[in-house]
């Protein structure tokens, strides 16, 4: 395990392997170097490639901040490339995706974006997270309930049945969920209001220059693949990639080869020489 200081003092943890050109994973709601799919993901990609996974602040062994500001997330991810030589390839999934795209349109040196189902909602496929969902989040959590929070996440923002939900609560992931539940409100905060099923803004990103994929997975809800499309069609010059037989779970062997080809695709610095 390696560190890097944010630049408001926020040492953030990360995992570098493999060599070739500096790629970082960015993780979406609730997961981290030790719980998620960024490590696996890792290991295939750092035969090509040199790849950064990194515990997002109050995450893992990340320190965090009294407050939040995406602001200080794309510091960390600047932070991140400054440690890979200065330039880098990025990917991120779910809100790990829109944290990636907001980074991008702030103009961190990224050469190319890759984005695997953001969880926008653009349309009525399903119903919209509640307008609220971000101050009752804050409100189960000042109050201690971590796991109230994190139901409420997953029915309302998730849109996973309560059924589904409630049996989660008897595995054993379910404490390490808990245990991150006050980063649910950085994600609530990045997603903003691109969850209220309204269509995405058309120049929100015209100032993004790389070049970038959206992907997403054949077998994920309508309401998510809407977006992603969506998203490829507002974004400048933007692919579009659907993953056969994939989820918003989506199987490192299914998405190493599709990133692969489109990193390889877009010349990125080397990693400088240890």
């Amino acid at each position: 395990m390696n560190k890097v200081m944010s630049t408001d003092g926020t040492a953030i943890a990360y995992d570098r392997r493999g060599s070739g050109p500096a790629l970082i994973l960015v993780d979406g709601a609730m997961c981290w170097r030790a719980q998620g799919p960024s490590g696996p993901l890792a290991d295939l990609l750092g035969q090509h490639f040199t790849v950064y996974t990194y515990d997002r602040r109050g995450r893992g062994d990340s320190r965090d901040a009294t407050t939040y500001q995406v602001e200080r997330e794309i510091e960390d991810l600047r932070a991140l490339i400054d440690e890979a030589g200065g330039a880098a390839h990025v990917y991120g999934i779910s809100s790990g995706a829109a944290l990636a795209l907001e980074a991008a349109n702030a103009g961190l040196p990224i050469t190319s974006l890759a984005l695997y189902e953001p969880p926008f909602i653009v349309d009525g496929t399903r119903p919209p997270a509640p307008a609220d969902l971000l101050t009752r989040t804050q409100t189960l959590l000042a109050e201690g309930k971590r796991g109230e929070a994190v139901k409420l996440f997953m029915t309302k923002g998730v849109n996973l049945p309560g059924l589904v939900v409630a049996m989660m609560r008897f595995m054993p992931a379910w404490s390490k969920l808990k245990s991150v539940a006050h980063t649910l409100v950085y994600d609530l905060t990045i997603m903003g209001e691109r969850q209220l099923g309204h269509p995405l803004s058309t120049d929100r990103w015209t100032a993004l220059t790389m070049p970038v994929l959206v992907a997403d997975g054949a077998k994920s809800p309508t309401w998510i693949r809407n977006g992603a499309r969506q998203l490829a069609d507002v974004l400048p010059g933007a692919e579009h990639r659907t993953l056969p037989g994939q989820t918003h779970m989506v199987k490192p062997e299914a998405l190493a080869p599709v990133l692969t080809a489109f990193f390889s695709g877009h010349d990125a610095p080397p990693h400088p020489a240890a």
